[in-house]
């Protein structure tokens, strides 16, 4: 589907401000809306919404249908007369630019056994809309629940090592689970009721405002997941249903030996024998969350790149080709018009290119692979078209500013060379000094052809490398940013809303 001329922020809720340790659906959530409106955005780009797991990253989540409990607002559960003031009166000393991780879980976990407690005591609707959430998401939910609840009795590891007959799922294991465990399910299932309850209120607001919400859908999910212990016959997986290809890509512009994300890789073929169901609710679940959907690594429904599992780095893979032209019919006959951008970035193909346009799917540009030298790069303004999305960087870059300084230290993907053979080239294509590089990107992509323009709000900001938000192929330091509170000032929102009503893309 084609949509209209617009422009937004990328900002993971994680990174908003507050006293609780990480970014969350709360009171900042909401400024930042308000944010969006001033400056005359209608598109807030959000990474994906799931429960991370190791690592703490947001594309490798313990769900693919799940919230993520660590987003819900303290305060927020306080209007809900589920805490006091007095529960959240002392919160730790946190970080107000980096997320500590382990530190949150601990503080939040405890916040919400007290909210739990309470909960029995709460108000006749808020029981009610509990129990009306339960049933609309009894097809992952009860699974998912019970999943978190094992995992955290078998001390959080993988559930390939979990006692055997309940990694096997034996149905007589998981009955004595949901007896055992039946303190812990019933928690996991309010929290994902507060976290849509939460979210659900958050674009409410946005709506009102006139902003919609792209969110995010990695193509795979983690190992690690109730969705593979729950349907392990959807994975290529060995009789102990151990991963026998994983997936990554080859050696790219990110990293020379590739990218290894160990994700178990799709069984195609039994997907396809039942009418692709697990994609069509996966999908509509999404739907139901956001308005619009970024498919990470789209031309993964080409063929995807298998690597042996075992392997330490994605270079002995192979592609395999995937249905994805079925697929994609068949979410068309279901959901009749896909608001779906395809994450096109990397080795593309013509069947991939075939598979996104057949689709109608807008791809995308990104303003930092540009500047090569060569005037047919794609990514270069001219060369546009309208059905497409141009960021000034995604989450995988530098900021703009990190790029155009090149941090080297931060930066392994360019040599001095090319550093400086990019520099210039950008300089003389976008007629600046490179004074404020970070709003000469952001000109050049709101004054392109390109229907959708979105910018990091690190590169709004104008922030240097320090606020990089991932580093592809590193394990150490990604997913923590965050932004302080008074960053969002009059002065930055006059001048992005004025570039916006300048170029057409104001809501």
């Amino acid at each position: 589907m084609g949509f209209p001329r617009a422009s937004g922020i990328l900002l993971h809720p994680t990174s908003l401000p507050g006293r609780f340790g990480i970014g969350d659906l709360g009171d900042e959530a909401y400024a930042f809306a308000d944010f969006l409106a001033a400056s005359r955005q209608s598109l807030w780009q959000v990474l994906p919404l799931g429960p991370t797991g190791y690592g703490d990253s947001p594309y490798q989540c313990f769900s693919a249908f799940a919230g993520n409990p660590l987003l819900i607002s303290p305060q927020r559960l306080v209007r809900a007369g589920l805490l006091s003031e007095q529960d959240i009166s002392q919160a730790p000393q946190f970080s107000e630019e980096r997320v500590d991780f382990g530190r949150v879980i601990e503080y939040k976990r405890t916040l919400f056994e007290k909210a739990f407690s309470d909960f029995n005591r709460s108000g006749e609707s808020l029981q009610s809309r509990f129990v009306a959430f339960c049933r609309e998401a009894e097809s992952w939910l009860e699974d998912y629940a019970l999943f978190r609840a094992l995992k955290s009795s078998h001390g959080g590891v993988a559930w390939s090592d979990w006692e055997p007959r309940f990694a096997m799922r034996e149905q007589a294991a998981l009955d004595e689970a949901r007896q055992t465990l039946a303190h812990q399910i019933e928690l996991e299932k309010l929290l994902q009721f507060l976290f849509f309850e939460q979210w659900s209120g958050l674009k409410a607001y946005c709506h009102e405002r006139g902003i919609r919400i792209i969110g995010d859908a990695p193509i795979f999910v983690a190992f690690d997941s109730a969705d593979v212990w729950t349907h392990p016959e959807m994975f290529k997986l060995d009789s102990e249903k151990r991963p026998i290809v994983v997936a990554g890509v080859p050696p790219d512009y990110f990293s020379r030996t590739g990218q290894l994300w160990g994700n178990p890789i799709y069984n195609w073929d039994r997907m396809q024998a039942d009418g692709f169901r697990w994609w069509v609710e996966r999908l509509r679940g999404s739907l139901q969350t956001v308005d619009m959907l970024r498919i990470d690594h789209f031309r993964g429904f080409a063929a995807s790149w298998e690597i042996p599992a075992g392997d330490k780095t994605a270079e002995r893979g192979q592609w395999v080709a995937v249905p994805g032209r079925e697929l994609f019919a068949t979410l068309r006959d279901t959901f009749h018009e896909l608001p779906i951008v395809a994450e096109d970035l990397g080795v593309i193909t013509p069947d991939v290119e075939a598979l996104r346009d057949e689709s109608g799917l807008p791809g995308m540009r990104v303003l930092q692979f540009a500047f090569t030298g060569d005037s047919k790069n794609i990514d270069l303004p001219h060369n546009y078209i309208q059905n497409c999305v141009v960021y000034t960087g995604t989450h995988d870059n530098n900021t703009t500013v990190g790029w155009f300084n090149s941090e080297a230290g931060r930066d392994s993907t360019r040599n001095a060379e090319q550093i400086e053979r990019e520099r210039a080239y950008c300089l003389k294509y976008l007629n600046t000094d490179g004074k404020e590089i970070h709003w000469d990107f952001i000109r050049a992509a709101w004054s392109s052809v390109a229907n959708t323009a979105i910018a990091p709000l690190q590169d709004v900001l104008g922030l240097d490398g320090r606020a990089r938000m991932n580093l592809p192929a590193s394990q150490e330091g990604n997913w923590q940013w965050r932004f302080r509170s008074d960053a969002l000032t009059t002065i930055v929102s006059d001048r992005l809303a004025e570039i916006t009503e300048l170029y057409g893309r104001s809501h």
